[in-house]
């Protein structure tokens, strides 16, 4: 069959998955008991598990996770004989950030510009969208022609391992042919593309101790040491005047070897302010695919609104790191405790906490199930050509998939494109990736089922 009635089917489906995707957006579904009730997250679990019932999933159940969240799983029965996908995504969001700068509320899902605004639109609500999507312009034409697995992670954002640690525990659970990761993002609008790269991560949190409590800085300051000072001479220490990464140990001078991104592009994607460089050396390829990039992502210190002319007693800030294919996420941490504790300055005490991990990942490229996605995206995306990139985010599950289950294939597409500002202000999806990706997925469901037949 041709591309034509497949795409015709999800064009019409199109205004029914704008309204779950409203309904999902809506949940407030932060995996962080701290900034969003608990129960939010559950509902959101709910709404998925319900909507598998909904599309025929058997065995659909909410799978309480070691890290105290829910991931959703459901079995869909294709034909005797058939290959088994497993499809993922993430139904967990990132906090809003600051819920002033949106220009519609992130958790209603707001049409504007020819994009639908809302926090996990792209990442990664709309990756299950797309999956399901696929599957019922399958079922309206013909079937869908392979078994399908799909889990919907509840803590992907965090960091803190709950899937993975399940599937560890029960391996069978998430055995598949192949495996589609919905979770990453076309190189721009209107480009098809797969990740091959993944940077692993580890998260700590670090703090320090110099005085028993804060004093007055016109009585003290000049001799008292002052723990958010020493704070910034540590966070300084991980970055060399050029920006670049430097934790001392690890290796920060790899290339990347294949689509380039040019610095103009970037600087677009990145909305850098004029007259502001970017940080680095190396390709911007090089920079934030291929080498190590340390974050300062928060950091509790007085707000300038209240502050008092005080000596701070204690300072704590958290430090995310990327690790690029080709490091061990184990050794970059210990690498990056042992800089934290050896550059904290004037022997202030330091303690040092991990509260997230993943190692980085690669994946073969020269699979037959990469062929049989060059070939759907193709016929989705007429007079384009399959690209390959890397991504510099973190799919912690994807190792352990990929050492569970090593003769699986493993794909990573999805929504997630520069103009859809994941993690930002404004996060938005474009409902025509929605679409084509859709199509482009259900196509290769139909030619990959093709290809384990002959």
């Amino acid at each position: 069959m041709t591309a034509r009635p497949i795409s015709e089917t999800v064009a019409s489906l199109m205004p029914r998955a704008k309204a779950e995707l409203t309904e999902l957006v809506a949940f407030r579904s932060v995996a962080d008991p701290a900034q969003f009730p608990r129960s939010e997250c559950e509902a959101a679990a709910g709404w998925v598990a319900d909507t598998l019932r909904g599309d025929g999933f058997q065995d659909v159940a909410l799978l309480d996770t070691p890290d105290g969240t829910q991931s959703v799983y459901g079995y869909l029965p294709g034909p005797a004989g058939a290959p088994t996908v497993l499809l993922y995504a993430h139904y967990d969001v990132q906090p809003p950030l600051d819920e002033a700068a949106w220009l519609s509320p992130p958790f209603e899902l707001t049409e504007r510009d020819g994009r639908w605004f809302g926090r996990g639109a792209a990442d990664c609500k709309g990756g299950l969208i797309m999956h399901l999507l696929a599957l019922r312009a399958l079922k309206a034409n013909g079937g869908v022609p392979v078994s399908v697995k799909v889990i919907a992670e509840g803590s992907e954002e965090q960091g803190t391992g709950g899937l993975e640690r399940y599937a560890e525990a029960h391996p069978e659970l998430l055995a598949a042919d192949t495996i589609v990761i919905g979770d990453t993002g076309n190189f721009r609008v209107g480009l098809p593309t797969v990740t091959a790269t993944l940077r692993g991560m580890t998260m700590l949190r670090v703090q320090l101790d110099t005085l028993a409590g804060n004093l007055h800085s016109g009585q003290f300051g000049g001799a008292a040491p002052d723990a958010l000072a020493a704070m910034i001479q540590l966070l300084a220490s991980l970055r060399a005047e050029d920006g670049t990464t430097t934790v001392d140990g690890l290796a920060a001078d790899a290339r990347w070897d294949g689509l380039q991104y040019p610095e103009d592009e970037f600087r677009q994607d990145a909305k850098v302010v004029d007259g502001v460089e970017l940080i680095g050396t190396g390709t911007v390829a090089d920079r934030i695919w291929a080498r190590p990039a340390v974050t300062v992502v928060g950091i509790d210190c007085p707000p300038v609104v209240g502050a008092t002319p005080s000596l701070q007693a204690s300072a704590r800030a958290q430090i995310s790191l990327r690790v690029p294919p080709g490091q061990d996420a184990v050794e970059a941490t210990k690498l990056l405790t042992a800089h934290l504790e050896s550059h904290a300055p004037w022997g202030a005490r330091v303690t040092v906490e991990q509260v997230g991990h993943g190692q980085p990942f690669r994946a073969d490229t020269e699979s037959p199930a990469y062929t049989s996605m060059a070939e759907a995206m193709r016929l989705a995306y007429p007079g384009e050509e399959m690209q390959v990139s890397g991504m510099g985010g973190s799919i912690p599950l994807c190792n352990t998939l990929a050492a569970l289950y090593p003769q699986a294939e493993i794909l990573l597409i999805g929504l997630s494109e520069p103009e859809a500002q994941i993690h930002a202000v404004n996060e938005s999806v474009s409902p025509e990736e929605l679409e084509r990706l859709s199509v482009a997925e259900a196509l290769f469901l139909r030619k990959y089922a093709d290809s384990k037949a002959v």
